[in-house]
């Protein structure tokens, strides 16, 4: 396509120019007949488009991939059904704080509010979980307002827009310029922040760093880390945020998570000066929002976020500086400790107990595989940079308590809870980064909401490796059910298919391990297949979390009765 001259092209044209400018080099879709015009401008355009099963998989695979990037992620799903199966990724995208555009597809003009088929009001629909919908009726205005999308998309905080595109606009001809590319604006902290921010470090006795949200980088990770262990300060992640601090350095105390470490909590708790980077200290990381008082916190506290609608919505902060966090992290080398720290000690004892937490040694769940010694071989043999995926369950803690995350973009994980993420994430990181290993956790329940991407795996030849936990039942559930109604087991229960076959039904590797010397020659196999690959992993259903029973729940729960 000629972005330069301004002979007349249909709408259809003019969007999928629009992506080619801002840089857009991938995109994934399910089709549909309201948009067909797009789809066959793509087909002479210079970018990846990836068909998937299902909208909700194709938007969680864009999700991802703006989650690893901090570019948007794009999704194009057709009108009606497409539009709210594609939701769940949207939501997401929403509170991971991550860029995406939706493209969904629209009834023609002249057909709107007749409720005509599949017709909806995308408004209505994404109001609350968008930063921004918008219906483009002029094709002389898709340049203007697909620049608009992507500036929303990355601004402040980052998040999902939805664009929705009346099929006769699509096929409409028009005669107008592109747009320039974008630019993501950045928001820098001003020397006198920071020289009172080093004011505040040097008169504290125990201070700690949380860090969390998105509009980081890899040199980000690294000034921020370099700071840390200038000032020898305790360093934990929020939920699901683990790779924004090496786990292996000697300032990394922990993640915020859920079913976190109780020494950790003590320490933030007793701390004189919180800083918080990036994150909103939302309901997991804040423990129920109970981890610090609302609206005032009783520890001083230092926020740092790129959207100024952030600082003291939930909790007013001590100081709050309104900075992205690679402008905050490129800033920090101008407050050097001037003296030796007086926590040094501190420090050393939250990355001790930290190691303890994450050690699998002394773990032992009932049951003939033992998830501890699976964790403690993956260790061993896979690279320190693997991507790793997971949706929702208790399955995820193996992930999060015994994982050393030590590398940028090496986790595909929704901060929203979404369960079958796992799978459609490990796609779009896999399809973005081909010559990255992609392990992706799920439990039984969790895979098979998005289990038909394994489909897209095997059409686009990816070797994902997909651990696949089966304890026959929805986990997380039947604990919280066992903890309030124990004994009383209702709607959790499951029975499950062959997964082995399932894989190579699609075309993809299979293996069945039942105990925990099967483990490691079933994932040497499956990594020397070259093919998508389910290692379907028999859990004994009274191994509920890794230190924890059903019967033991139940137990107490019983006795308060």
């Amino acid at each position: 396509m000629n972005t330069t001259s301004l002979t007349p092209r249909t709408g259809g044209q003019i969007l999928v120019q629009q992506l080619i400018t801002h840089g857009v080099k991938q995109l994934f879709c399910v089709p549909g007949e309201s948009y067909l015009a797009v789809l066959d401008a793509l087909h002479d355009a210079d970018i990846g488009v990836t068909v998937c099963r299902q909208e909700g998989g194709a938007a969680m695979m864009a999700e991802a991939q703006g989650k690893l990037t901090g570019q948007p992620g794009i999704c194009f799903v057709t009108r009606g059904p497409g539009a709210t199966n594609a939701s769940a990724g949207v939501h997401i995208a929403h509170q991971d704080s991550t860029p995406m555009i939706l493209f969904v597809g629209q009834v023609a003009r002249n057909a709107m509010g007749r409720e005509a088929f599949q017709e909806l009001d995308y408004s209505a629909v994404f109001g609350t979980m968008a930063k921004w919908v918008v219906q483009i009726d002029d094709p002389a205005r898709v340049p203007e307002l697909i620049s608009r999308a992507f500036h929303v998309a990355t601004s402040g905080r980052p998040g999902p827009v939805v664009v929705a595109l009346p099929e006769d606009m699509l096929t409409e001809a028009a005669t107008v310029a592109d747009a320039l590319p974008y630019q993501v604006t950045e928001s820098h902290p001003g020397a006198a922040q920071m020289a009172e921010l080093a004011q505040r470090l040097q008169a504290a006795q125990s201070p700690v760093a949380i860090l969390g949200g998105s509009r980081w980088s890899e040199q980000a990770v690294r000034e921020f880390t370099a700071f840390a262990e200038a000032w020898s300060i305790p360093v934990y992640c929020s939920f699901r945020r683990q790779m924004l601090f090496p786990a292996t350095h000697a300032c990394y105390g922990g993640d915020l998570g859920l079913g976190v470490n109780p020494k950790l909590l003590a320490r933030i708790k007793a701390s004189d000066l919180v800083l918080v980077v990036g994150g909103r200290l939302s309901e997991v990381p804040s423990q129920s929002y109970e981890l610090f008082n609302i609206p005032t916190p009783a520890q001083p506290l230092v926020h740092v976020h790129a959207d100024a609608d952030e600082l003291g919505k939930l909790y007013r902060p001590t100081q709050a500086i309104h900075a992205t966090p690679q402008a905050f992290a490129a800033a920090l080398n101008t407050v050097p400790p001037t003296a030796t720290v007086p926590w040094k000690a501190h420090t050393e004892a939250a990355h001790a107990e930290y190691l303890a937490w994450s050690d699998t040694a002394p773990i032992r769940i009932p049951g003939n595989l033992q998830m501890g010694q699976v964790m403690q071989h993956l260790k061993e043999v896979l690279p320190a940079d693997t991507i790793f995926c997971n949706g929702a369950g208790n399955f995820a803690t193996w992930i999060h308590r015994f994982w050393p995350f030590t590398t940028y973009a090496s986790q595909l994980a929704p901060t929203s809870g979404s369960m079958g993420y796992g799978l459609p994430a490990g796609v779009g990181g896999k399809r973005l980064w081909p010559q990255r290993e992609v392990v992706i956790f799920a439990g039984d329940g969790d895979f098979l909401m998005h289990g038909q991407e394994f489909a897209t795996a095997v059409q686009y030849g990816l070797p994902i490796i997909v651990v696949l936990l089966d304890n026959a039942m929805y986990g997380t559930i039947r604990m919280h059910q066992e903890r309030e109604y124990p004994g009383r087991i209702s709607a959790t229960q499951l029975k499950n298919p062959d997964f082995k076959a399932y894989a190579q039904a699609f075309g993809g590797h299979g293996e069945r391990v039942e105990r925990t010397e099967d483990f490691a020659p079933a994932l040497a196999r499956a990594r020397a297949s070259g093919l998508p690959s389910v290692l379907h992993c028999l859990i004994d259903p009274e191994a509920i979390t890794p230190t924890g029973t059903l019967q033991g729940i139940r137990s107490a729960a019983l006795s308060k009765k």
